[in-house]
């Protein structure tokens, strides 16, 4: 195997390792992708600013997040069905993410349960994404077992509450486990590896639903259930009611619009996640990074901003901190990793983030993460 020393070098080996509907729903968008296109490429219009003759030593991009301390401004983002880009996918990311020292964020729709994940820990706090869904008894259920896992935040995603339509999904008739049919055999034949580790988990259902639910004994379809459950009719006061059940440090996913910031201001959450979906659900919207410096303008000083899409590489992430976020989240980057070499992937994943990170901002004649914003980028560059 090559050296890898890029994101897409970690996404080429997944592509060859994973099979292709689970591969594919990680790496694609809605309709046309042109907002998961965005999302990558606006980050290639802002250019830094080299400086040099400075002190360079003592380096460091220790941040906080919430009021916890992370090695650097990165956290792993929600996604689900991670426990089928590689077998036991969520223990594997978070154990990574804990050694590294960033967060890891549980989707609801993971395959790994929440319980599967904590116990993978060994316990270590993680953080833990909600979905407001129609069966309000259910969510109280897994608000309660996230508190038992010892989570220490909770991401309550609100740009779902119908699903975005994602043309491969429905050409590879998208599954967990996947459907026996002739076409998804003859693929997976090509995975050896992804087959074995699959054979020898017994993490293969969405684990926080199954089991859990009056009546779902087996869950085969995302789509089904989400068409069934989540909750077309959520408002601010559902995000009122979960704040108040959860009663911990809590954060808003899918704000791009600054009447929607000012509302998540009010709703009294501790940070928002200015978040397009990873251009999964409305095409045609805005890059997030374009979206992010508006954001922040208008509510930066009174909540915590953070943003994800689009980031593959420690440049970008640099450039997301200098236009004033406070924290990003990888999703597509960790989960290459993830699907090329399970854990070690993702390790990789953060590595080359944190050293890409590093270095840039040294370049930038800076040496501390604290210390950065837009002076490091060129003017004329980035959005304001």
């Amino acid at each position: 195997m090559s050296v890898i020393t890029t994101i897409e070098d970690l996404r080429v080996l997944a592509q060859k390792r994973v099979p292709r509907m689970f591969y594919d729903y990680a790496d694609s968008g809605s309709w046309t992708e042109s907002t998961y296109r965005a999302n990558e490429t606006d980050f290639q219009k802002i250019k830094f600013r080299q400086r040099v003759a400075v002190n360079l030593e003592g380096r460091t991009t220790r941040s906080q997040m919430v009021g916890q301390n992370v090695a650097m401004p990165v956290a792993i983002a929600p996604t689900g069905l991670t426990g089928m880009q590689h077998a036991n996918g969520e223990i594997l990311a978070a154990r990574a993410a804990n050694e590294f020292g960033v967060p890891f964020t549980l989707s609801t729709m993971s395959i790994c349960s929440i319980e599967a994940v904590s116990e993978g820990t060994q316990g270590r706090p993680f953080w833990f994404q909600l979905y407001v869904m129609k069966d309000r008894a259910f969510i109280e259920s897994l608000i309660d077992r996230a508190k038992a896992a010892n989570c220490s935040a909770l991401v309550l995603t609100l740009d779902l509450q119908i699903l975005g339509q994602r043309h491969k999904d429905l050409k590879n008739g998208l599954s967990a486990p996947p459907k026996l049919t002739i076409t998804n055999i003859i693929n997976m034949m090509t995975k050896p590896r992804w087959c074995l580790g699959m054979l020898g988990t017994k993490h293969r259902e969405f684990g926080n639903i199954v089991g859990h639910v009056k009546g779902v004994d087996d869950m085969s379809s995302l789509s089904d259930w989400t068409a069934k459950q989540f909750d077309p009719a959520l408002n601010w006061d559902d995000v009122e009611w979960v704040k108040k059940k959860w009663g911990g440090k809590l954060i808003l996913k899918g704000i791009q619009d600054i009447e929607d910031a000012k509302l998540a201001v009010n709703s009294g959450a501790d940070a928002i996640i200015v978040s397009n979906h990873g251009g999964r659900q409305l095409d045609g919207a805005e890059s997030s990074i374009e979206s992010l410096p508006r954001i922040v303008d208008a509510v930066g000083s009174q909540i915590e901003v953070h943003m994800d899409g689009g980031i593959r590489s420690g440049q970008d992430v640099l450039k997301a901190i200098a236009l004033g976020a406070k924290g990003t989240y990888i999703g597509r980057s960790f989960l290459y990793g993830l699907g090329a070499m399970g854990q070690a992937g993702v390790s990789k994943a953060l590595q080359l983030i944190h050293n890409e990170l590093d270095l840039t901002m040294a370049f930038c004649g800076k040496t501390s993460i604290d210390q950065v914003n837009t002076s490091i980028l060129l003017p004329g560059t980035f959005p304001k």
